[in-house]
């Protein structure tokens, strides 16, 4: 047994297969795609369910990957044991109704025993306790029974609710003895680490029923996963994940991080650990971001938050008080880019979107931790065990700390937290969650009617070339407010999704909405209003049946509206222009994060960490625009995957999880000015899109922002709507739209000059007011009172008013009222009054009452509102009464 490093097995295995006819397909994105029942990918068959639940035909029966997959169920034991880690890459190799048993296993073997050449004596294999053909397929190749073990349905038989489900047989390698626990009966099964389960073959041979029966399946599949990382642990002989070779120069550098030896100290063990932890965490986030994935407080988004933030605590504890994660990134990178070039592709936009989040993160962290530390010295001084989960909720919202990352430093120091407290403060974010996931129910895809489809059923696109072209209908479903029954024929009025063997209309896709237009039969016509891809080559074509009848088999000339499909291309082509004014202006850095291309206008939302100045909007539209008016020619091409990375094709692969093929479609604007991988419609020339006008721009989500822009006639109307809004206003103005600035200058210092003379006169008068009202004050109980009630002064002018007289009287309440407005209460109170037992916020609350309002403040001044200005006399006369009343008490 030779040491191999994992990028050689990685190899190794996808090659061996495809000597057995195997399609070598790279990594799905970590992101799913149509796959509501998980965040992220977590195992090499997640991305190929349609394939095996028969909605979707493979490319080929036998296929074979390595893909990237993340898992987070056991998050808190990565770095405290030798197998435990967030990513990893799982081989697996699959068949579709081709090969089963007889096959698969003695491959298996071949490739361990000879290709890997793993000693025979340390591999031992697990069988479902029921499945004596696996048994005996195992016998036939030499395995003694001693070497194979029956186990239960718990260890050996694979299910996830309905649907396809089987048998397993597991292959282990005995790392020896020094791994041993000190159970004297351990052997294949024990949770210890002697005996390493390396490859994991599942038998799809049964349909498990609604009422937890089983049926035969008439085509049995193949499922195999086995964990390269783990492999690479039995070649290279060490003694944990984060011993192999992809994770010794990460853990090189990141033990340089380590400053504990001058703050104070660790143990060893505890520095291995925080070590393993940043190594493996960073390496997630790295291979999430590079699939679109931006750290945030809801679903997969979480999960980066999660693991940076957790890695960056660790860090601290290293003595790290510093951002460190940019310095890692390119290790990571270089180390795995051949496998997956997304990453190098990436790189700027992986460093700054993770690196944003870390300073982010470490501006809060030494309150949040002084914070927690505060926490916990309250606690032992009550005597208490148990955080609330009010407090442990303030520091995930307001200083970022993840509840698992407060509940890890808690149990470090003895405590935990009310865990119900803050599920019942998490809810409603909890809620969002769940709302952006859906719900699922059949191996994580929406069932619908759809899924009743023939699996062969397909529709040929040859809307490039053409609007208009003559078809049949190959299937239809049908329903009174949406088509969720098959049928044969559907009527006047009836709402259609009609499937066709070929189509001109463009279905929605990559951000682009879809064509509508109508089908014209020989004695009917369907309005189309959308089109809509429902599985693999199955486009629905939505509509209504808006005269006569219509069948299955049919012919029919299927026709897109050519007006809207001009405006959704030109924008379209201008979304592309758009991309690449953004990087040529913002930087490299920038990735697409979503889009919206409709017959109105274009919407891109990109990935940037700060607002989009005035000055850089003008050059963007400038620059878009300078495209336009260069007539530049757009071409289309198709070309293998490699050819388009070679070209520089921007490939986006985000949070869509969108899949490419062996072949992709290119789209090229002025031979290299922009390149995109893109299947939708686009222009011949750039001068065909007219004119392009930025109409808005604004954050979405931390970290992405949104352009809104309009082309063509709308970009001419947005900009006449304008023009007639300037003449408007000039007329009003008396003014020439070119001299409306200066007019409006004139205007504004007029109206400024007018305010301060009112001011004045106000003022003036209010000192004519003061020698009036004083001559109502009275006298009681040795102070002096007054209450007024004024007209025409709005609360500011109340408040002058009230200062104006308060040096005057010892206790004062004025209201005042505008024409057809609330009442406002102003009270004053010497402090010869307030000694006396007087409180102005009392008596303003009072008079407010009787006016439908409230108020209150200090015992010397204090202020109200109320909504009833009628009842102000009587309010008046019962704040003083209060106050009067409150003397001496």
């Amino acid at each position: 047994m030779k040491p191999l490093s994992v990028n050689e097995i990685r190899e190794r295995y996808l090659a061996f297969f495809e000597g057995k006819e195997h399609l070598r397909l790279p990594s799905f994105p970590l992101v799913p795609h149509n796959d509501n029942s998980l965040l992220l990918i977590n195992s090499g068959m997640a991305p190929l369910k349609p394939y095996f639940t028969g909605q979707e035909i493979p490319p080929n029966c036998r296929i074979a990957t390595c893909q990237k997959c993340v898992r987070t169920v056991d998050i808190d034991e990565v770095g405290r044991d030798a197998r435990h880690v967030s990513f990893f890459q799982m081989l697996g190799n699959f068949s579709f109704g081709d090969y089963f048993k007889a096959e698969v296993i003695p491959w298996a073997w071949e490739f361990l025993t000879t290709v890997m050449e793993i000693p025979v004596e340390r591999l031992y294999v697990s069988v479902y306790k029921e499945d004596e053909e696996a048994y005996e397929h195992w016998r036939k190749i030499g395995l003694g029974p001693d070497r194979i073990f029956r186990l239960g349905k718990e260890d050996n038989f694979w299910e996830h609710g309905v649907g396809p489900c089987g048998p397993c047989s597991e292959i282990f390698f005995d790392r020896g003895k020094e791994y041993a626990c000190d159970n004297p009966y351990c052997a294949v099964g024990c949770d210890c680490d002697r005996y390493m389960e390396v490859w994991n073959l599942v038998f799809t041979q049964f349909n498990k029923l609604t009422d937890g029966g089983y049926e035969d399946l008439v085509n049995t599949n193949i499922d195999t996963g086995m964990g390269l990382e783990r492999l690479a642990i039995v070649m290279q002989g060490a003694a944990s994940i984060f011993d192999i070779d992809t994770f010794l120069q990460l853990r090189d550098k990141v033990r340089s991080l380590d400053k504990s030896s001058t703050s104070g100290g660790k143990q060893k063990d505890n520095i291995e650990m925080s070590v393993n932890i940043i190594a493996d965490h960073v390496r997630s986030i790295v291979f999430m971001a590079a699939d679109g994935v931006l750290p945030s407080n809801e679903g997969r988004g979480y999960i980066v938050r999660r693991l940076l933030r957790r890695a960056v605590r660790h860090a601290k504890l290293l003595g790290q008080n510093t951002p460190f994660i940019a310095e890692l990134c390119p290790l990571i990178i270089e180390e795995n880019a051949n496998a997956y070039p997304e990453l190098a592709e990436k790189q700027a936009h992986i460093i700054q979107a993770l690196s944003n989040e870390e300073e982010r993160f470490f501006a809060t962290l030494d309150t949040g931790m002084t914070l927690l530390e505060e926490q916990c010295t309250a606690l032992r001084k009550s005597g208490k065990t148990i955080m609330s989960g009010e407090e442990v909720f303030r520091l995930y919202d307001t200083y970022g700390f993840p509840p698992e990352l407060t509940e890890e430093m808690l149990t470090e120091k003895g405590f935990t937290y009310d865990i119900k407290g803050f599920q019942t403060e998490m809810d409603n974010q909890r809620k969002r969650a769940r709302a952006a996931r859906g719900d699922s129910t059949y191996m994580g895809t929406d069932e619908t009617v759809f899924h009743q489809l023939d699996a062969g059923l397909s529709t040929e696109f040859v809307g490039y070339d053409e609007l208009k072209a003559n078809a049949k209908i190959l299937a239809m479903a049908v329903g009174e407010t949406y088509p969720d029954e098959l049928s044969n024929t559907a009527k006047t009025g009836d709402k259609v999704a009609i499937f066709l063997d070929r189509t001109p209309f463009y279905t929605e896709s990559g951000g682009q909405k879809s064509d509508s237009g109508c089908l014209i039969l020989s004695d009917g016509r369907i309005n189309i209003v959308e089109c809509l891809k429902v599985g693999a080559g199955k486009v629905a074509h939505i509509g209504i049946v808006t005269e006569g009848s219509v069948s299955v088999g049919e012919l029919v000339i299927a026709e897109v509206n050519p007006k809207s499909r001009q405006s959704t291309t030109r924008n379209h082509t201008a979304t592309h222009l758009l991309n690449k004014a953004l990087r040529k202006v913002l930087g490299d850095h920038i990735e697409q994060a979503g889009s919206e291309v409709s017959p109105e206008r274009l919407r891109f939302d990109f990935t940037h960490f700060a607002s989009v100045n005035s000055a850089e909007l003008q050059a963007i539209e400038d620059e878009v625009n300078a495209c336009i008016f260069a007539n530049l020619p757009v071409s289309v091409e198709e070309m293998s995957m490699d050819e388009a990375r070679k070209a520089g094709a921007i490939m986006l692969m985000g949070e869509k999880g969108d899949k490419y093929g062996s072949s992709v479609r290119v789209v090229n604007i002025g031979a290299g000015t922009s390149i995109e991988l893109c299947g939708g419609t686009h222009l011949k020339y750039t001068a065909q899109i007219g004119l392009f006008k930025l109409i808005g721009e604004n954050s979405v989500a931390a970290g992405v922002r949104r352009i809104e822009a309009v082309t063509g006639p709308t970009a001419l109307a947005y900009y006449r709507n304008y023009e007639t809004q300037l003449l408007e206003a000039a007329s009003i103005l008396k003014s020439s739209p070119d001299q409306m600035v200066s007019r409006v200058q004139t205007l504004s210092t007029d109206l400024k000059q007018a305010k301060q003379e009112l001011e004045r006169l106000k003022s003036k008068l209010a000192v004519g007011k003061v020698s009036e009202l004083l001559d109502k004050k009275e006298e009681y109980e040795g102070l002096t009172w007054l209450s007024a009630a004024l007209t025409g002064l709005d609360a500011a002018g109340l408040r002058t008013m009230g200062d104006q007289l308060k040096e005057k009287v010892d206790v004062l309440l004025l209201a005042a009222s505008t024409d057809n407005g609330p009442v406002q209460f102003v009270a004053h109170a010497s402090k010869k009054a307030v000694e006396s037992g007087v409180h102005a916020g009392n008596m303003v609350k009072e008079a407010a009452a009787l006016c439908g309002g409230n108020g209150g403040g200090r015992p010397n001044s204090a202020q109200a509102g109320g909504k009833d200005a009628s009842m102000t006399e009587e309010a008046l006369v019962a704040g003083i009464a209060l106050a009067k009343n409150q003397i001496g008490n």
